[in-house]
């Protein structure tokens, strides 16, 4: 009588197994041979919603926040919230290069309500890497100090941190691609920065920088950082009538390269009435007096300066004055987000240098035309807005999601370097 029973529940069991796979409610490979299974499919960052989680590597404070400490910094521990200084308001120009320190402030807020990255404090959930090094602000207070490359303390900084990279078993893992690097300044890393080629760089353009290091295809374009006041109250009854300024520009005009166009757009523009074209250096009272003339103009040039892009640029942004640009190598930030030409005027240099040409051009400009530009800039100022705590959609929070808009070519770069053979086979002439 067991003997049935027994037999009688092995088949139940049997025929139960055997339907359930028959209608797809159990696989049978992975219950029977759990083992033979693959790991699941890691889905690309870019089919989710969720925030860029960011691993930010410990650096020692004078890699960072100790640059802005009176004197040289001898606390060897990592910055914290507790103790990240604010960035100072009398840094007069050095502020347009500050991109490094606010990146880092949004990953020491750590609020992950409207972020577009979080940090992470184990590094094999990270899907990018941050290198906390102010390579500007170390340009800047250390790069003009000494000609002797060998005693520079930014050198000796960049060989420090090249070999603390290196010894990363991450940074080795991808090549050191999925990490995300700022250099903002013209000059930041300068001796070294080829060896940080395949990184994620944060640039405001690439003029200097060599087409085998520097590409839109793997780099993020960041905004300067404005020094000029937002205009938080520009609602008059005619903001067409109340800017009686044609066309405004304050700034160096004795620049190198292309830069050397604002000499020559000076003399063009020479005695015109409604046009302002001043030679001025980087003070607090020129920050004021840009203020002031921004505001009160329609447009507001943007020639090349020593670079194809220059602070001027994002000071008209947040002034909600019609950028005119004038810079044939000009890259801009969030471009595949924002249309500029929705808010800004683009000349060729070749166009700008020819006699009444701009001028012309500018006052032929339609009024409503100009109207929609304004309340354009108006919509996307807080776009390139750098604050602490940072704030949904503004510009460190675009910044993150660039990068996150990189990682599907970093994890193409490397899952093919894992595999080939012959390393880039297919750039070879055929």
């Amino acid at each position: 009588m067991y003997v049935k029973v027994a037999i009688c529940l092995t088949f139940a069991i049997l025929l139960l197994i055997s339907c359930s796979i028959y209608v797809g409610t159990i696989d049978a490979k992975s219950y029977f041979f759990p083992l033979l299974q693959p790991s699941p499919l890691r889905l690309s960052l870019c089919a989710t919603d969720r925030p860029l989680r960011v691993y930010m590597y410990d650096l020692p404070r004078k890699f960072n926040a100790g640059m802005m400490d009176r004197g040289t910094s001898q606390v060897a521990a990592p910055a914290t919230v507790e103790n990240f200084p604010p960035w100072p308001k009398t840094s007069g120009l050095k502020r347009q290069h500050s991109v490094e320190y606010w990146l880092m402030a949004s990953l020491l807020y750590n609020e992950e309500e409207g972020s577009e990255a979080i940090r992470v404090s184990d590094p094999e959930m990270a899907d990018a890497f941050f290198v906390p090094f102010f390579s500007s602000l170390s340009f800047n207070k250390h790069g003009h100090v000494t000609t002797d490359a060998e005693a520079d303390a930014d050198r000796q900084l960049q060989v420090e941190l090249l070999e603390f990279l290196r010894q990363s078993k991450y940074y080795q893992r991808s090549g050191g691609r999925d990490h995300v690097i700022p250099m903002t300044h013209p000059n930041a890393f300068r001796f070294l920065r080829q060896e940080l080629n395949a990184s994620i760089l944060i640039v405001v353009d690439f003029g200097r920088y060599p087409r085998n290091m520097s590409s839109l295809s793997k780099d993020v374009v960041a905004p300067y950082v404005h020094v000029v006041d937002s205009f938080t109250d520009d609602d008059p009854l005619d903001p067409y009538g109340s800017r009686t300024t044609l066309l405004f520009f304050r700034g160096n005009t004795v620049r190198k390269d292309e830069g050397e166009i604002r000499v020559k757009l000076a003399n063009i523009l020479a005695g015109i009435d409604d046009v302002h074209f001043e030679n001025s250096v980087g003070t607090p009272k020129s920050f004021k007096m840009s203020t002031k003339g921004m505001r009160l103009s329609k447009f507001c040039l943007h020639p090349a300066g020593d670079t194809p892009s220059s602070c001027r640029l994002f000071d008209a942004i947040v002034s909600h004055c019609v950028p005119v640009i004038v810079s044939d190598k000009i890259e801009l930030p969030y471009e595949d987000e924002i249309d500029y030409t929705e808010f800004s005027i683009f000349f060729s240099m070749k166009e700008a240098l020819e006699p009444g040409y701009l001028i012309d051009q500018l006052r032929r400009f339609p009024k409503d035309r100009w109207i929609n530009m304004w309340m354009r800039l108006k919509n996307v100022s807080h776009h390139y807005e750098f604050q602490y705590p940072p704030k949904k959609e503004d510009a460190v929070n675009m910044l993150w999601r660039q990068v996150k808009h990189k990682l599907p070519g970093v994890r193409l770069a490397v899952h093919r370097s894992r595999r080939l053979k012959v390393p880039d086979w297919w750039r070879r002439k055929r």
